[in-house]
């Protein structure tokens, strides 16, 4: 493909993206696949050049624009190669008109500001749409992170944790036989230190109430080293489905797995009231700390969004806080730097719940948030988290 009709791709793919993420649609990530697989004919270096200038617009504007061209043609108006690429040849975009509409803003939502966290500063706040790396956690259930580095000669060994690598953003290695055969998972370092705050080794029964695909899962299995009782419940059937085969992949045999009914939670998990050690909340949130990796989030998210996801976390708290056994331990995690999400919602928890308190995470990482810990991509090199761990007294 010529660099123009790689451009003109860029806009077609974005223009759907646009489009999906006003009417709540696919992923970006999904939509970018089937675009792909609709044209074989685009090469895995024009397949890669087509992303990049898709991902670049996407990260330019935190406002969704109204069209992809008028992103392109925003950002042709400071690079004149880009705008050398509207020539208006067949295959390529049509030369920009005088006059025609542009996108116009900056990279975050200018609503969202004001309610991150304290911690996220300007630094903090450029740093959200930087490319972010590749974490791995080596599966301790089948290999050492000695064992499995050696594999991957540009990994970067991760002094936090027993089990982390760290390779180059874009990184591919799906087909790799350290992954197919479940040495390894793709798992951000945020996501691995809040399993570490779990500190589930030892303990009996665990319940990880927001499963989703069970990444969380796998690594609690892992760090239990197979013993006790592990059950991983989610309502989104899709999502839970492909935990079974992962755990089959990883070795892992004590993970049950339930599929819950919206609002009905509480009822289909009676039996285990007051009876769990340890209950892990990966809550629904803004995304807002994974923006790094999904920017097109960024165009989803409105106030009304933000206000469903607070109290959806509230109830889902409710619904964990009853699981646990006394002396018990539940840990309450957010992919999320807005404060009402993390610091804000622990300390509603607190106050309305008699007879809990926040315990140490054992996490060396991160900054103290309220009666949390805060994970930023600048200050720690991880996705953007919240978590605490808050004991049943």
């Amino acid at each position: 493909m010529r660099p123009a009709a790689r451009l003109q791709s860029a806009i077609e793919l974005v223009d759907q993206i646009i489009l999906s993420a006003r009417d709540g649609g696919a992923s970006a990530d999904q939509l970018a696949k089937r675009f792909f697989a609709e044209r074989r004919y685009a090469g895995s270096k024009d397949r890669r050049a087509v992303r990049d200038l898709a991902w670049g617009a996407i990260r330019r504007f935190g406002k969704r624009p109204v069209t992809a061209r008028s992103a392109f043609v925003a950002m042709a108006d400071v690079d004149p190669e880009l705008a050398a690429l509207f020539d208006g040849t067949d295959y390529g975009p049509a030369a920009i008109e005088p006059g025609e509409a542009r996108s116009t803003g900056g990279g975050l939502p200018k609503w969202i500001k004001p309610l991150f966290s304290a911690h996220v500063d300007e630094a903090e706040q450029a740093s959200l749409l930087d490319r972010a790396p590749m974490d791995l956690r080596v599966n301790a259930l089948k290999a050492s992170r000695a064992e499995v580095s050696a594999t991957f000669p540009d990994a970067e060994v991760l002094p936090h944790l027993e089990y982390a690598l760290r390779l180059p953003g874009g990184t591919a290695i799906d087909s790799h036989l350290a992954v197919e055969d479940g040495l390894v998972e793709i798992q951000d370092l945020g996501s691995q230190l809040i399993v570490e705050a779990c500190q589930a080794k030892g303990a009996g029964t665990v319940l990880d109430l927001c499963a989703g695909a069970g990444g969380k899962t796998l690594a609690l299995a892992a760090a239990m080293r197979n013993q006790g009782r592990l059950i991983a419940t989610d309502t989104n059937r899709n999502r839970l489905d492909q935990l079974k085969p992962r755990a089959n992949r990883s070795g892992a045999t004590n993970i049950e797995t339930r599929l819950l009914n919206p609002g009905k939670e509480k009822e289909m998990l009676s039996e285990l009231a007051g009876g769990c050690d340890l209950v892990l909340i990966d809550a629904p949130c803004s995304g807002s700390g994974t923006w790094r990796r999904n920017p097109e989030t960024r165009w989803r998210l409105d106030a009304a969004r933000l206000k469903r996801v607070v109290d959806e976390q509230a109830k889902l708290l409710d619904i964990g806080a009853d699981m646990v056994v006394r002396g018990g331990y539940l840990v309450y995690a957010v992919c999320s730097l807005i404060e009402s999400e993390g610091k804000g919602q622990v300390a509603a928890f607190l106050k309305s719940h008699t007879g809990w308190r926040a315990a140490d995470t054992g996490v060396s990482m991160g900054r103290a948030d309220g009666d949390g810990i805060l994970l930023t991509p600048h200050h720690d090199g991880s996705d953007g988290f919240f978590f605490a761990r808050l004991q049943k007294l």
